[in-house]
């Protein structure tokens, strides 16, 4: 199997920006990723770059999917809020007991999962596993999967809470076709009902275990891409997208802008929006923003990654500063944004301008609970003044 370059994977998701710009009002229409845009997905390899080498896939870097999701993201934001949380579901399932891999791709390595982590629904611990129930929202891209992470709370024999996530085929489940949404409606994050399914243990992963990142599937999966914090890996797959929706406003922005003419500059003699320092400011404050968050991320996993290569342990401090910059991330996202559409005009806000689909997307990319600014601000903040961790997402 050929190996895609970094370089190529990040040139595959920049040719798509366009396609995806063009596609936005038919996934809105849709309320989910059209059928086109996953099969790109899948064709360009990106469901791949997390994937396990032992089921086909290229298993690279996380920063490099970041940066897959980021470019995407500069097209449409469902579709790349869509490809970071699915595309990161390959990554944490070889974190289960090996056996529930297998129980996944052994007939089909390119089966997809969806997710909702929240702790909504019931867990009743019996003889070789658990019995599940309830309902669980926000499920994005359920539609293009056959099996999904539920979250679920469980009080461990002796006495100690956890957080479990249980994985559940799609026979097992029904999804209810309730996402009516102002943003990332081309997501298609509907609700999942579960009715009194059996998951047996081996399907099921800690949330303790993997903050102490003590992984069923640590020997199966050996490779340094496993060797992450979960809290580090999902929540920067949810840090990209924000980012890269700014820089499409960014660009798209400038280029209407270019060919908008200001009626009291023309009385002034100079009639573009281009000569206004105001709209010159905006731009430059917006791209510092954003370019500073990319290279946050980037910078946070670069040195995460020298330290598991010499299979050091990653010290808490750059976990809290790595999650704390993953959640600020959507807010610098949003701002920048919001910079935008002040400046953008009346026609920003026509339903087929890209502007206003990117603005309504980053806030509801905001909304999400992992970015959600405050708990690991708080928990960073702390620390730097000499208080203990105090979060388990990291």
């Amino acid at each position: 199997m050929s190996v895609p370059t970094r370089e190529e994977l990040i040139a595959r998701a920049r040719a798509l920006v366009p396609i995806l710009r063009e596609r936005g009002q038919e996934a809105e229409q849709l309320r989910r990723c059209p059928d086109a845009t996953m099969q790109a997905f899948r064709d360009a390899g990106f469901f791949k770059i997390l994937h396990p080498k032992k089921y086909g896939g290229y298993e690279m870097p996380p920063s490099v999917f970041f940066e897959v999701c980021l470019e995407v993201a500069r097209g449409c934001g469902s579709a790349a809020w869509v490809l970071g949380i699915v595309g990161v579901h390959n990554w944490q399932l070889p974190l289960f007991d090996p056996r529930a891999a297998q129980d996944v791709w052994k007939d089909d390595p390119d089966v997809l999962i969806s997710s909702s982590y929240a702790p909504t629904g019931k867990a009743e611990p019996v003889t070789g596993g658990y019995r599940v129930s309830g309902r669980w929202s926000f499920s994005t891209g359920c539609d293009h999967c056959k099996w999904v992470f539920l979250g679920a709370g469980v009080t461990h024999p002796g006495g100690s809470n956890d957080l479990l996530t249980f994985l559940i085929p799609i026979g097992d489940y029904r999804i209810d076709d309730n996402w009516h949404v102002t943003g990332l409606s081309g997501s298609g994050s509907k609700d999942i009902v579960v009715e009194d399914a059996f998951v047996p243990a081996y399907r099921t992963h800690s949330m303790v275990g993997a903050f102490r990142i003590q992984n069923p599937g640590s020997e199966a999966f050996p490779g340094p891409l496993y060797k992450y914090p979960f809290g580090q890996v999902f929540a920067n797959a949810l840090a990209a997208p924000p980012i890269g929706v700014a820089m499409g406003m960014i660009e798209v922005f400038c280029e209407q802008t270019k060919v908008r003419n200001n009626a009291l500059g023309v009385i002034a003699g100079g009639g573009s929006y281009t000569k206004d320092p105001s709209m010159q400011m905006r731009v430059a404050e917006a791209d510092s923003m954003v370019r500073g968050a990319h290279l946050r991320l980037l910078d946070n996993f670069s040195q995460m990654a020298d330290i598991i290569a010499r299979d050091g342990v990653l010290p808490l401090p750059l976990r809290a500063q790595a999650r704390w910059d993953a959640a600020y991330s959507s807010v610098v996202g949003m701002r920048a944004a919001d910079m935008i559409m002040e400046a953008a005009g009346g026609r920003a806000l026509q339903t087929s301008n890209y502007l206003q689909r990117a603005f309504r997307d980053v806030h509801a990319m905001r909304a999400h609970g992992a970015n959600t600014p405050e708990p690991p601000g708080r928990n960073f903040g702390g620390m730097r003044l000499g208080l203990e961790n105090a979060e388990l997402f990291l």
